[in-house]
């Protein structure tokens, strides 16, 4: 053994040693497929993520149009009360004139 190796770098080396001889190294062609179909599977992943964001924002933006729609029935609701309350009121005087 080498005395300049500390016990660290002798724990490390025979780790190193004991995992090569647990696994045979893969093929470097079903290593680069592993990675091709992991990145494949990335850019699948990465492309829904975008989708779903623009789903997201078109769905952000028909929830303000809603919004929008509703802010306005309700001014147009409250202005036609506005206009019946007037009218009630109007008929009110024209039935006690002709009733006088």
């Amino acid at each position: 053994e080498n005395p300049q190796l500390s016990s660290l770098d002798k724990t490390d080396l025979a780790f190193s040693e004991g995992s090569q001889s647990l696994h045979k190294p893969e093929p470097l062609e079903k290593v680069l497929n592993v990675v091709r179909k992991l990145m494949a599977l990335v850019l699948i992943l990465t492309t829904d993520f975008f989708q779903l964001s623009e789903r997201a924002a078109m769905d952000a933006s028909y929830v303000q149009e809603l919004d929008g729609i509703l802010k306005e029935a309700r001014t147009i609701e409250n202005h036609l009360k506005q206009k019946r309350e007037s009218l009630k009121q109007r008929f009110t005087v024209i039935a006690n004139t002709l009733q006088s």
